[in-house]
């Protein structure tokens, strides 16, 4: 049953306050129940969405919700793919909107313009002519717009995380299985080539039993924390001056739970996270705020520390540890990404990629280049140099990545990544801030599959076994 908008606006606005304003879930460390409080957890699964395949579609008729950054990005990346029409552009402000509608002069795509009103995004997701809506706004905003497609018949392709709150991961896994439409997180890092690389050898035993992962995303976002035009309405600032542990966890975590088989195998099973101090932001809010009125808002309040790290345990007793460092004046960009298994272990930053397979050390470049030439996948060498050609963001993955969305919903696939990945992997920054608030107790992570990770067979078809004939287009 639908609800209409005045109920809707109701739900979504409390949606965003369940963590915070609920002292109850966070004095209940490593209790299922307070997750279940908290994320409204159902007890039989609707349909298992794991490996669901919609109808082919000829064409992929796409509506964007959000064109501040991400927005223009993907537009530009998806236009360059076959099979794509832009029916929909969606931003809170008119000029944003105007602005990537702009972008897309002289070619074959005319969307329809929706800006100005708190519910324009609905009326996005209401077009009938769309098949695909594409959430790139505020991450706080992300599953509420984010379920009202899918109850409006379309699959979602959302910017991460997906969600911010347990119970909206809970939603977005219901409203999945009842409406039978696809939720993919956009989580792009997964599409890396070392990220798929290392998966190809995790597949073919290279690493041999997998022990432990490690992932980050560590980079200084200070200068675009406090910029006043960079983000709509300082939302990231706010969101750091009002949120604790991990708020940002998916770009490491998603390219190590696929090599875990995470939801396919194994599954979460609980956390433990901590949190620095916060040393800068604090006081460059109190520093920037004596200069400029503009800031005093800012100047009191509590934010989150420097450095965040989270420890996972899953089921079949691996971890996984996750950091997140959005402050400190680190040069490199840095999304960790390490494998250790019981017979070889690979990394990739701060430095190159590395192999080791021995106590020797790491492989010498020319034993190293063999195996990235044995094990690099399809998904890689498909796309070639088009990426460069193209010119995508994130040295090409955002083009693999919406490449690879399109080619499965054109030839009725499966996704790379359904709505298990996206609820298991953003609820990593509510159950982290319950974690801190108990002086890093640990606690239980939700099985959103509801028992059906013990017999889902593997996602991310890295080898194209089918499909992946989508053209890109040049030009």
């Amino acid at each position: 049953m639908k609800m209409n908008r005045r109920d809707w606006f109701r739900w979504s606005g409390l949606a965003g306050l369940a963590v915070a304003a609920n002292p109850l879930v966070r004095g209940l460390a490593g209790n299922q129940d307070a997750a279940g409080a908290a994320g409204q957890q159902p007890r039989r699964q609707r349909f298992n969405m794991s490996g669901f395949a919609a109808p082919p579609l000829e064409k992929v008729r796409v509506g964007i919700v959000g064109l501040g950054n991400r927005g223009p990005s993907h537009l530009d990346t998806l236009r360059h793919i076959e099979g794509v029409e832009f029916r929909a552009l969606c931003d809170i402000e008119p000029d944003r909107a105007a602005a990537a509608k702009k972008l897309l002069e002289g070619t074959r795509h005319n969307p329809r313009l929706y800006s100005g009103s708190p519910d324009a995004w609905m009326k996005l997701c209401e077009q009938d002519d769309l098949d695909l809506v594409i959430v790139t706004t505020p991450y706080p905003l992300h599953a509420t717009i984010a379920v009202y497609a899918m109850e409006q018949g379309k699959h979602v392709a959302s910017e991460v995380p997906a969600a911010a709150t347990l119970e909206e991961c809970w939603k977005l896994v219901d409203t999945a299985e009842r409406t039978r439409r696809h939720c993919m997180m956009l989580e792009n890092y997964a599409f890396g080539p070392f990220q798929v690389l290392t998966l190809n050898m995790a597949r073919q035993g290279v690493f041999g039993d997998i022990v432990c992962g490690e992932c980050a995303y560590n980079t200084s976002k200070m200068s675009n924390n406090f910029s006043k035009t960079m983000y709509w309405n300082m939302w990231w600032l706010k969101l750091y001056g009002s949120k604790k542990g991990n708020i940002y966890p998916t770009h490491g975590l998603g390219g190590v739970s696929q090599i875990m088989n995470i939801n396919r195998g194994d599954r979460f099973d609980y956390l433990v996270t901590m949190d620095s101090d916060d040393f800068m932001m604090g006081p460059t809010a109190r520093e920037l705020a004596a200069k400029d009125s503009f800031f005093a808002p800012f100047a009191g309040k509590s934010y989150r520390g420097n450095m965040s790290t989270t420890i996972i345990r899953t089921v079949k007793g691996r971890t996984i540890t996750v950091q997140h460092d959005g402050t400190s004046p680190r040069g490199p960009h840095t999304i960790i990404h390490a494998i250790t298994g019981t017979k070889a272990l690979a990394q990739e930053f701060p430095l190159p990629g590395r192999i080791s397979t021995s106590l020797d050390g790491w492989l010498p470049q020319d034993k190293y280049d063999a195996l990235v030439k044995e094990f690099t996948p399809a998904i890689t060498t498909r796309m070639g140099g088009l990426s460069q050609q193209v010119g995508t963001g994130h040295g090409g993955v955002d083009l693999l990545e919406c490449w690879r969305l399109v080619d499965c919903l054109r030839h009725g696939l499966p996704l790379e990544q359904d709505v298990y990945d996206a609820a298991a992997w953003s609820s990593i920054v509510p159950l982290s801030e319950m974690s801190v608030m108990n002086r890093s107790n640990s606690i239980d992570v939700p099985d959103f599959t509801a028992g059906s990770w013990k017999k889902n067979g593997p996602n991310m078809d890295i080898n194209l076994t089918r499909g992946g004939d989508t053209r890109i287009l040049l030009g």
